[in-house]
């Protein structure tokens, strides 16, 4: 996807996502993340956004420090949700294209990198401050959906942070339906490895429309489809928290 494309969705995901935190209320339980409430989640995404926003447009060479959230709840801490969401927004679309600047997974570019890291951040977000809400959930772009599992898998649990092992190598497939995409997950005791495709022959595969899968895969719903050997997903949900 573009970077133009990914701004947007930060921008509209953002903005679906204040809406439903108002909706719901700060004090409103999140039933995607059990332990929070609705103010836990603002003020962990409001102060997400205003960390990118400050590595952005002071072109940091190296992780900066974490802002302080703000003692606020109720309307004015909505309003400081928008406002950051906002900057950031603005700061990503005036950034240039050879921004340089600290950044934590392989990209095309550090830009790139933001403008894709914050749009899945906010939207697995906005799907937390929906869940606080109710109803309906707004749909998810399969095109994005796929992206932002690619993210996940070669992102994410490339890093030796992921504790997403095994003490023998396994192999987990990652399948759209919808889209038809895949991605092998070489499982080892070291970090996963995943490549395009369906490199090998897999033990165990987790399948689903993208949109689903990728909320899935995050550990926001059960998985759709599992075929093969059920621990490795139950290994996924135990240990794949970021």
């Amino acid at each position: 996807m573009e970077i133009a494309e990914h701004i947007e969705i930060l921008d509209r995901e953002g903005r679906l996502l204040a809406a439903a935190a108002e909706q719901a209320g700060t004090d409103a339980a999140v039933p995607t993340c059990p332990d929070w409430r609705v103010h836990d989640l603002l003020r962990h995404t409001g102060v997400v956004h205003r960390w990118a926003a400050s590595t952005v447009a002071d072109a940091r060479p190296s992780r900066p420090a974490w802002p302080e959230a703000p003692d606020l709840d109720g309307a004015d801490l909505v309003a400081w949700f928008r406002e950051g969401h906002a900057g950031l927004v603005s700061t990503l679309n005036a950034a240039p294209s050879d921004l340089e600047c600290w950044a934590f997974l392989p990209a095309p570019s550090p830009l790139a990198f933001w403008a894709r890291r914050q749009a899945n951040e906010t939207t697995v977000h906005r799907v937390d401050a929906e869940s606080a809400r109710g109803g309906t959930q707004t749909a998810l772009d399969a095109a994005f959906a796929a992206d932002g599992i690619d993210e996940l898998l070669r992102g994410f649990h490339a890093r030796a942070k992921s504790r997403v092992r095994t003490p023998e190598p396994r192999v987990l497939r990652v399948r759209t339906t919808d889209v038809k995409e895949s991605w092998t997950v070489r499982l080892s005791p070291e970090p996963p490895v995943t490549e395009h495709g369906d490199t090998v022959p897999a033990d165990c595969e987790i399948a689903g429309q993208a949109a689903y899968l990728y909320l899935a895969l995050w550990n926001r719903l059960p998985f759709p489809q599992i075929t093969g050997d059920t621990a490795l997903a139950t290994l996924w949900r135990e240990a794949s928290g970021i």
